[in-house]
This record gives C-alpha cells, structure tokens and sequence, in this order.
C-alpha cells in the first residue's frame, strides 16, 4: 500500500507505484483495457478536465521528434459537468481509483470544478495541471480555491523547468502530493505542412530532465513526490523512485508499446513471477496471461503498424 498524498481529510492510497498520467488514456483509459491489465495499475489520472466545454487547437497537432513527439491539443474537452455525466458509472466500474485532472485556469473555474467533482462518489483525488507561468500567487490560489471547494485529495502537477520553485509553495499552500513534471513545451517543423508548430514534448528524451527535478523537489519537500516524464522501462522508473518519487506516471509509452506499462507496473508492484534458470525469452515474461494473449493478436504480422496505440487520440494535453 502507497500513502500518494498527505494531509486532508483522508490519504490517497493505492495498490501500485505505476499511475497513468493525464492526458494519455482518455477519461477512463477502457481503450486500452485489452492491452493491458488495468487492475495492476495504482491509478489513473483522466485527461484534463475544465469549467467550460474547449475546443480542439487549430494547425498541425502530433508532429514527430527524433526521440519522441510534439502534441498541442489545445486541451478540447465536453467541461466537468458533461465529463462526470458520461464517466461516472464507467469510473465506479474502474478497478483502480481514478484521479480527475483539473485545468488550473483560474481560481473561480477550479474551485467550480473541484466541488461538482467532490459530489461524484466515483473520483478518487484531483490533480491541478500548473500552466508554465504560473507565479506563487497564482499557485496558491488555484490549490486554496480547491481545497476550499472539496474535501478529496488534491495533488499538484507542477510545470519541469520551474518545479523546483513552486513545489514549496505548492506544500504550504496545502497540496497532498506534487506531481513532478508536466511535459516541457518546444517548436518543431510539421513534415506534412512544413508550418512550425508549437505543443508538449513526449518521449524518453525528458527523462534526465524529469529525473533530476524529482530528486530536487523530494529534497525541498516533505509531501509526496510523483515522477513522470520519459518513463519507458522498468529500471527509468526505479531510477524515480530511487531519486526520491513514491510513484510514477506513464504517458507516452502507452501509445507504443502499452504491455510495457503492465511489465513496469509488475515490476515496481512486486508482482513479477520468477523466472527459471535458463528459460529462453521467448518462455518468460511478466505481463503474462490474458493480456500477454490479446497482445500477440495485436502484434501478428497481417496488423498493421500504425494502429491506434501509435496514434495519440485527438484529446491529449496541449
């Protein structure tokens, strides 16, 4: 058992260090259930969620990097009221809890967001997503006005290259957990348009950066810290949780490769099965059972190569 946040009325605990982070598996990540085993998850964090209804970004929005992706979105989403319509049974039937990111727009939309989402019993904490220039004042009065609004959990997920000097505001301003880091933003040339296009990055080219901002904040604060950014494999996210995170968050790697979630959750968890001496590859592996079966009928040959976990759904973070 994980204790993810501190302080309030009640902790957030889970089963599993291995989250999956907002923006990367819808609202209750049922796309990838025949992927992976869900239940092996901690949590699952929904895709970003605001007051009112937004729209899709205009102009180029997935554009590859040598080592990962550039993605702007422009965070379209139905607002909290249409989401929690559509969600909640579904996340009642979620076998992990399920951690509701909230846009940290303004005061008055998160405190509005928090207590429609503090009255569905379905939802486990929120998570405010920190835009890039939030100063300290704004921080505090994005945590204050949810805090204020609910009585769930509330976990911060602070921006990477400014993580460091907000995550003490963010534990005095009463977060239980912050989340260290949101994807860093960048400019690349769209093959397809040739327009520059600007968005968050992806990839396991974020990983040092993410890793070294973990071990700085869980240096600078005694609330729990979450890493996330650039997790591909089992030994990055130990290296998280050697740097000081209690849990991680995987975004990217679920879209090409989503076993591998499962293998790292497994793994972290304490779940992995023994393996013989001298078994072959091929014999072993951890994410075994069903799961391992739905996936070599994803892999046969006659599939073709850029299904849908290559291809991020049009609703991810900007």
């Amino acid at each position: 058992m994980i204790e993810l946040t501190r302080g309030g009325k009640a902790p957030l605990i889970v089963n599993n260090p291995v989250l999956l982070a907002s923006g990367v598996a819808g609202y209750d990540a049922a796309a990838y259930a025949g992927l992976l085993d869900l239940s092996k998850l901690g949590a699952i964090v929904t895709n970003p969620i605001t007051w009112r209804p937004r729209r899709a970004a205009h102009g180029p929005r997935v554009v590859p990097l040598p080592a990962g992706v550039l993605i702007h979105t422009g965070l379209p989403n139905p607002g909290v009221r249409r989401v929690i319509r559509d969600y909640r049974a579904r996340w009642a039937r979620s076998p992990v809890p399920i951690i509701a990111h909230v846009v940290a727009t303004t005061p008055e939309d998160v405190a509005a967001c928090a207590a429609e989402l503090d009255r569905c019993e379905s939802v486990a904490a929120v998570e405010l997503g920190i835009h890039d220039q939030a100063a300290q004042r704004d921080l505090h009065a994005v945590i204050q006005a949810a805090r204020d609004a609910t009585l769930l959990p509330v976990l911060v997920r602070l921006p990477l290259y400014n993580a460091l000097e907000l995550a003490p505001g963010a534990e005095a301003a009463g977060a239980g957990a912050v989340v260290v880091a949101g994807p860093p933003r960048g400019t690349a040339r769209d093959p397809v348009s040739g327009q520059l296009a600007g968005g968050r990055i992806y990839g396991p080219s974020q990983t040092a950066q993410a890793l070294r901002a973990v071990g700085q904040v869980a240096r600078a604060v005694a609330i729990p810290v979450i890493g996330c950014g650039g997790i591909h494999t089992p030994d990055h996210a130990r290296d998280f949780i050697e740097a000081g995170a209690v849990a991680v968050q995987i975004d990217a790697l679920l879209w090409t490769q989503p076993h591998m979630v499962e293998v790292i959750a497994r793994n972290l968890g304490g779940l992995e099965l023994t393996r013989a001496a001298g078994a072959l590859a091929d014999e072993w592996e951890p994410g075994m059972g069903e799961t391992m079966r739905k996936r070599r009928e994803w892999d046969k040959p006659h599939r073709p190569l850029d299904v849908r976990p290559l291809r991020p759904p049009d609703d991810l973070p900007e």
